[in-house]
């Protein structure tokens, strides 16, 4: 493992036992798990750890946060910092930096990111259309956010810069967008989705592929995953034990930089 995996190995074993203590579930989701069954811990080459949680959950995750008192571990919330540009969770270790590549160049620590799991619809049609409609919106947002990149193609380096022009508050969006995520119960939902993970609709699944989650290990700690995690797997890579081609098999993040051993938080910095 990396320097970098082993920090995030440290976070995964807090998370998980902080979540087993307060029964609060939850399913390692994308690429975290995929390298889970695929790899029994990380993708080599990856470089964070996604989970996802229902709703319900999240929002009970969110609370008890709230009221921990330990502190190397913090949650940053949605539509709180102009900066922190995402409409999900992400826990940051505090004795580490890491500056992505935003708008607004967000420096925090590395992180975990928690998604929240919400209801799509009855029918596998009804929620990719419903996907759609929030898609648009998500897709605005991200052009609000995103930096301007080489390597990026050249019509989305446009669009970012047009929609810059226009002024609205991308955050008031987003608030609404998340409202309208969670209309739909996911415990009374056929299918369930990640609205806000990288692969669209392939992260709409079916709800009963979930279930009670069961315990994975991960690179030594231990992680929670998916009851039927075979099907969500194959809707989200297709055949997902075959290794993507050698140019493919690299992180897709951007960072401008990294210190595993230095806080964000020095001097009060942010």
């Amino acid at each position: 493992m990396t320097d970098m995996q082993t920090k995030l190995i440290e976070m995964l074993e807090w998370l998980h036992s902080f979540c087993v203590e307060n029964n609060i579930k939850y399913y390692a989701i994308g690429g975290t798990l995929l390298g889970a069954v695929r790899h029994n811990g990380f993708i080599p080459w990856d470089d964070d750890i996604d989970i996802g949680m229902p709703r319900n959950e999240y929002n009970r995750f969110i609370k008890c946060m709230e009221n921990t008192c330990q502190s190397k571990y913090v949650l940053e919330t949605p539509f709180k910092n102009k900066d922190f540009v995402y409409q999900y969770c992400k826990l940051y270790d505090t004795a580490t930096t890491l500056i992505e590549n935003t708008r607004f160049k967000t420096k925090r620590g590395i992180f975990i990111d928690v998604f929240p799991l919400d209801g799509a619809g009855d029918s596998l049609k009804s929620s990719i259309n419903f996907f759609c409609k929030l898609n648009k919106k998500n897709n605005f947002i991200s052009t609000k956010v995103c930096a301007v990149r080489k390597g990026r193609a050249l019509h989305k380096n446009v669009a970012i810069i047009i929609s810059r022009c226009i002024p609205v508050n991308w955050q008031k969006i987003a608030k609404k967008t998340d409202v309208l995520a969670s209309s739909k119960n996911f415990d009374t939902s056929n299918y369930v989705a990640n609205f806000y993970g990288n692969w669209k609709e392939k992260e709409i699944w079916k709800r009963e592929w979930f279930g009670n989650p069961i315990e994975r290990e991960f690179n030594g700690a231990h992680i929670y995953i998916p009851k039927n995690f075979d099907a969500v797997l194959k809707t989200t890579y297709g055949n997902y034990m075959q290794l993507p081609p050698v140019e493919k098999q690299k992180t897709h993040h951007d960072y401008l930089f990294l210190d595993l051993d230095k806080s964000y938080l020095r001097n009060g910095e942010k």
